[in-house]
């Protein structure tokens, strides 16, 4: 089944779904400065587009450009920043 998740009044959209080992969310994020906390580990592949990323802990911001991927532990906060519509991939567990 397919679940369609909203963030950050329409700015970010997904939709979830389960893949063979693990669910995963596909997405969109339009422009724009946002916080996501994980409840579990979460591995994000940018698919287009690219995310500054402040992983938690780090003082230094990250770019990550298409095929690129990045780890964030459970129980953790991490900051975005999106200059141009990016498209995603995250897997959870």
């Amino acid at each position: 089944m397919l679940a369609v998740n909203e963030y950050f009044d329409g700015k970010v959209k997904s939709i979830g779904f389960a893949t063979d080992t693990l669910p995963a969310t596909v997405g969109v994020m339009v422009p724009g400065d946002y916080e996501f906390a994980t409840s579990e580990r979460e591995v994000m592949t940018v698919v287009s587009g690219a995310l500054s990323v402040k992983l938690p802990g780090a003082e230094a911001w990250q770019t990550f450009a298409a095929g690129d991927s990045f780890e964030v532990a459970a129980d953790k906060s991490f900051q975005l920043q999106v200059a141009v519509a990016t498209a995603y991939l995250c897997t959870y567990g």
